[in-house]
């Protein structure tokens, strides 16, 4: 039985830019752009994502076997780019994401790269062989971050809580 949330539907319509979602008319020309539908053998495909979210089919989007759906896209724009009702497709991706981050649901890439950059200030930390290669080659060596800063952008975010950092 197909059950209607139509409460996260009218939290999807509520976020996105414009109210544009709702003349979405499913052209597949998100799809057809997609690099990640490409190279996952169309395991990943936005146009699902966009028809669940605007039909408040929030079962058929999250739950951890499904977390693919949603964490395949990599924000490259470029559905957003060819969409003929001009509709900020990657907006609702990114809702989704922070949905899925909420539930608990987020993959263990993306909590570990982000509290990475919690913790130090950027995503890869300063290693030393890194550091004598950019000498050999006479470039100066990187600035660290200030992790205060970092830290406190992130709790102004609320990231912070999602990732489980204080």
């Amino acid at each position: 039985m197909v059950v209607v949330d139509f409460e996260f539907k009218k939290k999807i319509m509520d976020v996105h830019i414009k109210d544009t979602l709702k003349y979405c008319y499913q052209c597949n020309r998100c799809t057809d752009v997609c690099p990640v539908n490409d190279v996952t053998g169309s395991r990943y495909s936005p146009r699902p994502l966009i028809l669940n979210s605007f039909l408040g089919l929030h079962d058929a989007i999250f739950g951890l076997e499904s977390s693919f759906n949603i964490w395949g896209c990599t924000a490259c724009d470029t559905c957003d780019e060819v969409c003929p009702q001009k509709i900020e497709l990657t907006e609702v991706f990114y809702i989704l994401k922070n949905m899925s981050l909420a539930k608990g649901e987020g993959p263990d890439y993306f909590i570990g790269q982000a509290s990475a950059i919690f913790d130090y200030g950027k995503a890869i930390p300063s290693q030393p062989a890194i550091e004598r290669r950019r000498q050999q080659f006479g470039l100066p060596p990187v600035q660290s971050p200030s992790t205060d800063d970092v830290q406190k952008l992130l709790k102004l975010t609320k990231l912070n809580k999602l990732i489980k950092k204080e």
